[in-house]
């Protein structure tokens, strides 16, 4: 027979009495609950770190499916190994959590600011961006993953040591608070952070809550589980690191001036965090080029854009135009282009993000850009989802222009789909036209060439084109390569089409382009077909993509 007073062996759990409510200062169901109560706040804040991370490395990297199948298979790897490495630490169970939450918190809380840290002052836009940040966000994964599995054996050990109880009750216990406190993280990450903090801020408070959260669980009711010694060297490491995230968070705001600045230049004028994207305007003044980014991507450049805006309009303006369709172009430059053609009666412009239209109404830089398109009465402003809003089109159309981000990038995705030009298709009159942006066809040309092959499955006669020209400093594609750089885009793509033929011709009664002639829209129409490659080309639809490069 076992004595229940009798010391317990070198290295085994100390002896907490009947129950363990010997060494706790409140009752076993009280102690039991409060555990439980912070593996649902521990849960809450490893998710939204994973969050975070899928979230930033999108924004950063870009291609959002690549992100998140990095970060979250990497973590849930790690989470294994921390789990059994954890195995090591439940004789010291209380201390091993609290050294774990401490650095979980440190962690956690810093990683979006060291990821936008480097992406920021190593180059950014490629250089080591390219390759040693995806190294960055892997080790961060790979760290934040082995934290948080090294919780659940030392919370493991902790709740049965309140009161023992079969090990399946307790397994049942923890990972119900744990799974439900994942809930209300991955819920608080995007309709609460994210909104009212942004990803920086948010990171630096989650943490907080972390840290607070692991240290008042472990000194406050399993402080008797501690030498003296580590519960000062508990305390003090949770102050030091509630102290750094406090004074993060202070100098957060100087800090992302100081990296937008090191990433877009000296000069941002607009940097807005809508529902839908970020918003960079720079220049405009003082004789500098207007640059618009959206989500860190080159949107257009008041150096050539009147280039790509000229090429995008004008072809599909030879024929009927009285009603005409714009997909995207919130910055109102393709509906300046259209308003020049005579003839038009009215433009319907759907576009996601209405900030990015309130600021080409509102902003003098580009509103004297896009000739104050928006006050003329012809222009209709629909916010809404152009794949959504093509299902319940109202009315057809002469001409329907898609001025939208480019097919590499993840979520642009289905408005690239044989089902989206199927939809377009159908608002198109009989003798109407279809024009796509199509993405640089220098650079990718793959993708180019698939979203012709799409055009074509959805029941669309295609007339490829391109025009070259781009000499922007920034790349308007799903990279971020500086202009100049090996595969930066030197050209832009676009796909004329319609329910039959459509010629490749300026409009002969139209406006003169500024940067367009016949000609040599003919010799670029000629040279972009030389770039085929693949005349097999399988379309991308919904349900099974294909613009990954």
């Amino acid at each position: 027979m076992i004595d229940p007073h009798a010391p317990a062996p070198p290295g085994a759990p100390p002896s907490w009495g009947a129950q363990g409510q010997g060494r706790l200062p409140v009752s076993p169901g009280i102690g039991r609950f409060l555990v439980l109560a912070g593996v649902f706040v521990c849960a809450a804040c490893g998710l939204v770190y994973e969050l975070e991370l899928v979230a930033l490395a999108s924004y950063l990297i870009g291609d959002s499916v690549t992100q998140a199948s990095v970060v979250l298979s990497v973590m849930v790897f790690a989470m294994g190994i921390g789990s059994l490495a954890a195995k090591r630490l439940r004789p010291r169970a209380a201390a091993g959590f609290g050294a774990v939450e401490a650095a979980l918190a440190l962690v956690g809380g810093c990683s979006a600011m060291a990821l936008y840290a480097v992406f920021a002052w190593t180059g950014g836009w490629g250089g080591l961006w390219a390759d040693g940040c995806r190294y960055l966000l892997v080790a961060f994964s790979l760290a934040i993953g082995l934290l948080i599995g090294a919780e659940v054996p030392l919370l493991m050990e902790l709740i049965q040591r309140i009161r023992r109880q079969d090990p399946g009750g307790a397994v049942a216990d923890l990972f119900a608070a744990d799974y439900v406190g994942a809930l209300v993280g991955g819920l608080a990450f995007p309709f609460l952070l994210l909104p009212l903090f942004g990803q920086l801020t948010g990171a630096l408070l989650t943490g907080m809550v972390n840290a607070a959260a692991g240290g008042a669980l472990v000194l406050g009711l399993f402080r008797r589980d501690l030498t003296r010694r580590a519960r000062w060297t508990l305390l003090v490491a949770n102050v030091t690191v509630l102290g750094l995230l406090a004074s993060a968070a202070a100098l957060v705001d100087d800090f992302e001036r100081a990296a937008r600045h090191a990433v877009y230049g000296a000069d941002v004028r607009v940097a807005l965090r809508t529902g839908v994207q970020e918003v960079v305007l720079t220049g405009g003044t003082h004789g500098r080029p207007l640059h618009l980014f959206l989500d860190g991507r080159l949107r257009f450049s008041g150096r050539d854009e009147m280039r790509y805006h000229e090429a995008l309009v004008h072809p599909a303006m030879n024929g009927p135009h009285a009603r005409v369709l714009i997909l995207g172009g919130g910055d109102g430059l393709a509906a300046r282009e259209v308003l020049r053609h005579p003839g038009v009666r009215s433009v319907d412009l759907v576009e996601l993000d209405s900030q990015v239209v309130r600021l080409a109404r509102s902003d003098p830089a580009l509103s004297a850009l896009n000739r104050h398109a928006y006050d003329d009465p012809r222009v209709h402003v629909v916010t809404a989802d152009a794949f959504g809003w093509l299902r319940s089109a109202p009315a057809t159309y002469d001409v329907v222009i898609s001025d939208l981000p480019d097919p590499g990038i993840t979520a642009s995705t289905k408005l690239y789909s044989q089902e989206f030009y199927g939809l377009a298709r159908r608002v198109l009159a009989p003798d109407g036209r279809l024009v796509v942006h199509a993405g640089p066809v220098s650079a990718r040309p793959r993708a180019f060439w698939t979203v012709d092959a799409t055009m074509r499955a959805a029941g669309l006669r295609t007339t490829p084109y391109r025009v070259s020209g781009r000499t922007s400093g920034f790349a308007a594609g799903p990279d971020r390569a500086r202009g100049g750089e090996p595969g930066a885009p030197g050209d832009w793509g676009f796909v004329l089409a319609g329910r039959a033929a459509v010629p490749l011709r300026l409009p002969s009664d139209g406006p003169r382009p500024r940067t367009l002639t016949q000609a040599g829209l003919a010799a670029d129409a000629r040279a972009v077909r030389r770039t085929r490659a693949d005349r097999d080309l399988p379309p991308s639809q919904l349900v099974h993509p294909r613009y990954a490069d």
